[in-house]
């Protein structure tokens, strides 16, 4: 069994990933092989705001983001005051420990940034699922590249103006975490604060804060605490394109 967990699938799990982001891993699956894995054992687990999804050296599994947003920091320089992160958000249909399924001992520090419900899987087992189904694998494979792909977009253009990329990310997050707003036509982004958008980008905190307080002046976005509202995605994506 894959599972880590004897919670039963919530009834949502048996619908399919067609809602979820493209280019995610369970978007690139078809349904044969998502319901491949649901008969392999999968069981999904709730997390609340704020606790952490363990992949530390020690534990031994992957996850599947269902719905919610992670955060995730990993310090190749190694641990300290001042010394730099590489900071991640994922959501839903992203896999993610997944170096797990190279080496036992990686580890990356990952928070739910908002109630998250993820699918454990024992790293083993997974192995000897994609060596059982070379779909899954493919799967799996195009999700990581369309994700490498994304995050250069996103996160490394640092030569770029702190607007451009702000809303760039607030762009990429509405798409990959957003759900629907409370006015028609808006997305709501919920879990990353303004010093989680900051770290990621690698800007500082009150850069960040002007670029969202111009985002705000025009009508683009809501900010609030935990919280954006997106009025006008095709603005942001306006934007991000450095018009």
């Amino acid at each position: 069994m894959l599972a880590t967990d004897d919670t039963a699938p919530p009834i949502d799990l048996l619908h399919g990933c067609e809602s979820k982001p493209p280019g995610s891993f369970l978007r690139c699956l078809d349904t044969e092989d998502w319901r491949a894995l649901l008969e392999a054992g999968l069981r999904s687990r709730g997390f609340a705001r704020d606790e952490p999804l363990p992949i530390g050296p020690d534990d031994r599994n992957i996850y599947i983001i269902w719905d919610g947003v992670v955060r995730q920091d990993r310090f190749p320089l190694g641990e300290g005051e001042h010394v730099p992160t590489i900071t991640r958000f994922r959501g839903r249909g992203q896999l993610v420990g997944e170096a797990k399924l190279v080496t036992s001992g990686s580890a990356v520090l990952t928070r739910c940034l908002a109630e998250t419900v993820a699918i454990p899987c024992r790293a083993r087992y997974f192995n000897a699922l994609l060596g059982k189904w070379p779909d899954i694998r493919l799967a799996l494979l195009r999700s990581l590249e369309d994700r490498n792909r994304s995050d250069e977009l996103v996160y490394d253009m640092a030569a770029r103006p702190p607007l451009e990329r702000v809303s760039r990310l607030l762009a990429h997050l509405a798409d990959t975490v957003g759900s629907p707003g409370p006015r028609a036509g808006s997305t709501t982004i919920t879990g990353p604060s303004q010093k989680d958008l900051a770290a990621a980008l690698q800007l500082a905190v009150s850069t960040t804060e002007n670029a969202i307080r111009t985002l705000r002046y025009h009508g683009i976005i809501e900010a609030r605490y935990r919280r954006f509202v997106v009025h006008d995605v095709d603005a942001l994506r306006h934007l991000a394109a450095g018009n």
